[in-house]
């Protein structure tokens, strides 16, 4: 038997895709980045040295040309820290959702264990009380408190057994209800 994943995007293999989506959207910043880095560079570099006579009209031109350019590497920079965001509000609703279903599969396991428990107190009352029931019936004196005692262990066992069956059959309909939910 093969353990259940213990997240949801592990079984559909979603946490894969967004670290993939987040490692993507990291090496777009940091190009992005480097860019402006390297246009900075440029800037620098391409100052006309004091001496020589500056062209008002070109220097312009080109502060215009790295501005356009430094707008737009800031415009695609917060489209990719939304995107980042969302990613993040994503996963963390998924983590939510996962651990609330966790908690309400915790809680049907502990009813269910409970309810097993009681079945299996109620069998070995019912085991004791037959046995000594067939004792008595060895020895051919009817002792009717005896039968009676029989009768109501076995009724009891049977309650126990059918809330036993209700509870895994709820648990069975709670794990397959997001699966046929998915379907439609």
């Amino acid at each position: 038997m093969t353990p259940e994943p213990l997240f949801f995007w592990e079984s559909c293999g979603q946490k894969d895709r967004l670290m993939s989506d987040i490692v993507e959207l990291e090496r777009r910043l940091t190009a992005a980045l480097d860019r402006i880095g390297l246009g900075v560079a440029q800037l620098s570099s391409a100052a006309a040295p004091i001496d020589a006579p500056i062209d008002a009209g070109d220097t312009a031109a080109k502060i215009a040309e790295l501005e356009a350019k430094l707008a737009e590497e800031r415009a695609v920079n917060a489209q990719l820290e939304e995107r980042v965001k969302a990613l993040k509000e994503r996963q963390d609703a998924q983590v939510t959702d996962v651990a609330q279903a966790a908690d309400a599969t915790k809680k049907q396991l502990v009813r269910f264990d409970r309810e097993l428990q009681k079945l299996r107190q109620v069998n070995a009352e019912l085991r004791e009380i037959n046995d000594k029931l067939r004792q008595v019936a060895e020895t051919h004196v009817s002792e009717p408190h005896l039968i009676n005692r029989a009768m109501q262990a076995e009724l009891e066992a049977l309650r126990v057994t059918r809330a036993t069956d209700a509870a895994e059959i709820e648990a069975i309909i709670s794990e397959l209800r997001p699966i046929v939910g998915g379907a439609n």
